[in-house]
């Protein structure tokens, strides 16, 4: 199906060297697949958000039952391999998927972390007996995933993992402390990297009910409160030598090639919530009244629906672009270790790219959604406080933003000497290229450098798409452009106060835009 719409793959990273033909939307889906989101997105709201309230109390059994029913219709195995029990229809359409599910944050977090990160290095390094044992558990819903690579004193610089690995008799024995670990309290299955010593970190596939597994207590969260995080204490645990996954010493390309996936996964978590905030504030907007009208009426909030709305739609445009590649990479490269690794990998800077960005208009949408609330949004009664307090933390897990601005710009740097090709146009392409010209080693010269390259990369898909589709996407498009260009001067002149002349662009149809979005009861390009 997919080879039927096939771009030609682009390398990584070739965004900034090169101008695709064409790249692939969400208007791309298939009739099919747009009926699997809307299931999706049924069950988010039939299902998970009229519990929320109880969700949030972390009731006994409600999260791992829904995380059943969920598994019960396919959703957690979307890309997963048929024979393991998933439906093999690749990364992309079970990034559409888990953003209709992010509707309520803390389910999509149990149920993303579940079937993205938690059986991720699994699915990519596991070996046949691994995998026929622990997927089709995981897949099913029946079996609660986990990822445990965070330490107490390794964050960010996770490969600094500290938590032992030692071979013993038959079996290995580890012992550590794991921090941050979401869907603990529920997990059957932890996947766990340790260091052995003289070899480097290893990953290993940890059962629940192995001896000296300690869940310790429930961490008292600003958001995300109906999921669980706990630190988890590992006390001398026998790990039987087959569930050492992958090789010793070769744990950090479990850990990161994991973690590229993911981060590509959040992006699209963080558009559910961003919509919920979104079309709830719309609503509002159109049912408040002052000064004898509806508060929808008034420019400063129409404004806020129009860049709500603009930001929204750029990252989608990102989003959809990158996991479309990701597939091709898979259908390409995968079905082996080596060429899962590969195809894990290619796509790093872009998954990083979307997940800064997604992460970020998330927390602007939520913000403006919070703002045309006043202050009710101020209060528990409506479900954007809990959309605000959530959105919080996209931009810290899977890698802080700061982290993957870092990474984007060292790898910008690495390829920039080598890479050919007709170079595309962008006004943060042409600033980009001047910081290049001049390259640094600290870090505002690099997260300037990641910012452009990041503004870039989504004017390019909002413009690919919006040629080709027309309409609404041309409008948001163009009314995108001044925002694209006042950020891409405030990222230069952070690491460079050189003067800039700015291209002419027009006036964003914020009026337009809003009109459309409230005609329609939602973001214009949302509706599976």
């Amino acid at each position: 199906m997919l080879g039927e719409r096939s771009q030609q793959l682009e390398s990584g990273g070739s965004f900034f060297y090169e101008e695709p033909s064409q790249v692939f939307s969400v208007e791309d889906f298939s009739s099919d697949e747009s009926m699997m989101v809307a299931t999706a997105e049924q069950f988010s709201r039939k299902e998970v958000l009229p519990l929320v309230e109880r969700i949030e109390k972390q009731e006994d059994g409600l999260m791992p039952d829904l995380i059943r029913k969920a598994g019960q219709l396919g959703l957690l195995g979307i890309d997963a391999a048929e024979e393991y029990g998933g439906l093999g229809l690749g990364k992309n359409l079970a990034a559409r998927i888990i953003e209709m599910l992010s509707l309520n944050a803390s389910f999509s977090v149990t149920a993303g972390v579940t079937s993205g990160i938690g059986q991720l290095g699994l699915s990519l390094y596991g070996t046949e007996p691994q995998k026929h044992k622990y997927l089709p558990k995981v897949l099913s819903g029946g079996w609660v995933a986990a990822y445990c690579l965070s330490e107490p004193n390794s964050g960010t610089d996770a490969l600094a993992a500290s938590s032992q690995a030692k071979r013993q008799g038959g079996h290995w024995l580890l012992n550590g402390s794991k921090m941050w670990v979401s869907n603990a309290k529920w997990a059957n299955l932890f996947l766990v990297v340790a260091r052995i010593e003289g070899e480097g970190l290893a990953a290993f596939l940890v059962e629940r009910d192995y001896a000296g597994v300690r869940i310790e207590r429930e961490e008292h969260k600003m958001g995300l409160k109906g999921s669980s995080t706990a630190r988890v204490t590992l006390e001398n645990v026998e790990v039987p030598l087959s569930n050492l996954l992958h090789e010793p010493g070769k744990g950090h390309y479990v850990a990161l090639n994991a973690l590229n996936l993911g981060r590509f996964k959040l992006s699209s978590m963080s558009l559910g919530p961003a919509r919920d905030a979104f079309e709830n504030s719309l609503r509002y907007s159109q049912e408040r009244r002052q000064f004898g009208q509806p508060i929808c009426n008034f420019g400063l909030i129409r404004k806020k629906i129009a860049e709500s709305a603009i930001r929204y739609f750029l990252a989608e445009s990102m989003i959809y672009r990158t996991g479309h590649l990701i597939d091709l990479a898979f259908e390409k490269w995968g079905g082996t270790v080596e060429g899962n690794q590969r195809a894990a990998a290619e796509f790093a800077l872009e998954c990083s790219a979307c997940k800064v960005f997604a992460s970020e208009a998330q927390g602007f949408i939520v913000d403006e959604a919070l703002q045309v609330f006043g202050g009710y949004g101020f209060t528990e009664e409506f479900p954007v406080a809990r959309h605000y307090r959530d959105a919080r933390i996209s931009r810290i897990y899977e890698g802080t933003n700061e982290i993957n601005r870092v990474s984007i710009a060292s790898r910008l740097l690495k390829s920039a000497s080598s890479c050919k090709g007709r170079s595309p146009q962008s006004f943060a392409h042409d600033l980009a290229l001047k910081l290049l010209a001049s390259p640094q080693e600290d870090q505002i010269y690099l997260g300037a450098l990641a910012d452009l390259a990041i503004l870039h990369f989504a004017e390019q898909s909002a413009r690919l798409r919006a040629h080709r589709v027309g309409g609404c996407a041309q409008m948001l498009y163009t009314s995108s452009l001044g925002w694209l260009q006042a950020k891409a001067v405030e990222a230069f002149r952070c690491a460079r106060p050189d003067s800039l002349e700015c291209p002419k662009v027009d006036l964003p149809q914020h009026d337009e835009i809003a009109q459309a979005a409230l005609e329609r009861g939602t973001l214009l390009s949302a509706v599976p």
